[in-house]
């Protein structure tokens, strides 16, 4: 189930771009990981979106998708320093909205279940969100996100850029779903971004 406007705008982002898309995909560490602590692994975290291209390759055939629907935006620099700092951010640990960036086991999780439903361990992780504030430069080069990761990239994809790619790729045919029908009748209208 998509759980947020943000999740159903990045189901249709993919779609548009010939993607097949799953949703809320478990994942957990393993309990026989060294660094397993019963207390804070034993419940699955979850990835918003798994897109899968048949006709993309790399890292491009796969991407998997958080998606931060934050309406204050999302700054990434500031994110980093949290998390390196230890800090909390929205009432948790920062870490948490992030753990299969900031923590090995559970990206190795992460990797696993994509190679599970995919069959491949090369993918995007993508960073969905509302606004970017300031630049995605660290975060998509951040050393220790991309070892975690087994060194595949990331991107952080806004709000602003699927609705532009959606926008302009927007025909007359009726749309599949909600969203594309919306984009449909506002580009009738005359509106243009």
């Amino acid at each position: 189930m998509k759980e947020d406007i943000l999740e159903q705008l990045v189901d249709d982002y993919l779609h548009f771009n010939g993607y097949f898309t799953v949703h809320n995909v478990k994942f957990q560490p393993q309990s026989s990981d060294s660094e397993y602590v019963t207390a804070e692994d034993c419940v699955a975290s979850d990835i918003d979106v798994v897109g899968y291209c048949p006709l993309r390759s790399g890292a491009e055939r796969v991407w998997v998708v958080s998606c931060k629907s934050w309406q204050i935006g999302f700054d990434a620099n500031d994110r980093i320093r949290a998390i390196e700092g230890g800090k909390r951010r929205e009432g948790r640990e920062a870490w948490r909205s992030f753990r299969e960036l900031a923590k090995r086991k559970w990206a190795d999780a992460l990797v696993r279940e994509v190679e599970k439903i995919t069959g491949v361990q090369q993918f995007t992780h993508i960073t969905a969100v509302t606004k970017l504030v300031g630049s995605s430069a660290e975060w998509e080069n951040h050393p220790v996100f991309r070892a975690n990761l087994h060194g595949n990239p990331l991107k952080i994809l806004t709000l602003q850029q699927m609705l532009s790619d959606l926008y302009d790729k927007t025909k007359t045919t009726v749309a599949s779903s909600e969203v594309g029908r919306l984009l449909q009748v506002i580009k009738a209208c005359g509106w243009k971004p």
